[in-house]
């Protein structure tokens, strides 16, 4: 009977420590069911498609960067575990800490907050500069002011 009890105990503290090494992953899109967690747009399979990942391991999806940092702003209390964007240029999920970001007013994205990421940072400088953006790393998303173009929204609508 110890014997049995000593093994549950090994067995349950195997299962506590193998679960709190499990790093968060993205998760793939589905263009026909899913939605933005902010407002509730479809997602497509791009290079737009952000996702935040919960503390309880629940993924958020969400079709704009702005839109990921509208919704962070209004849930200061969830605990985030792990925040994913896309690579501007191939369309692979990398980890938001490690992207470099570009801004510009004429950058087009679903929700026109006009911010794109990258892996590589010289891809970023090299973006902002063919398309007159500024070059953000991680720590600027914070501060940076998250406001939809509201002519480009108009635009948008008007070609629906």
């Amino acid at each position: 009977m110890k014997k049995v009890w000593y093994a549950i105990a090994l067995l349950g503290l195997f299962l506590i420590i193998s679960g709190c090494g499990k790093k968060a992953e993205p998760v793939a899109i589905n263009e026909k069911t899913d939605t933005c967690a902010y407002c509730n747009m479809a997602i497509m399979d791009n290079q737009y498609a952000t996702e935040v990942v919960l503390a309880n391991n629940k993924t958020l999806k969400f079709d704009d960067l702005g839109c990921m940092y509208k919704w962070i702003s209004e849930n200061k209390d969830e605990k985030i575990q792990a925040k994913f964007v896309r690579d501007y240029n191939t369309k692979k999920w990398i980890e938001a800490e490690k992207a470099t970001f570009v801004y510009g007013k004429s950058l087009k994205t679903p929700m026109s907050y006009n911010v794109v990421s990258f892996k590589n940072k010289n891809d970023a400088q090299s973006f902002a500069k063919k398309h007159n953006g500024t070059v953000l790393s991680y720590n600027d998303l914070d501060s940076h002011k998250w406001e939809q173009n509201k002519d480009m929204m108009k635009k948008m609508k008007g070609n629906m």
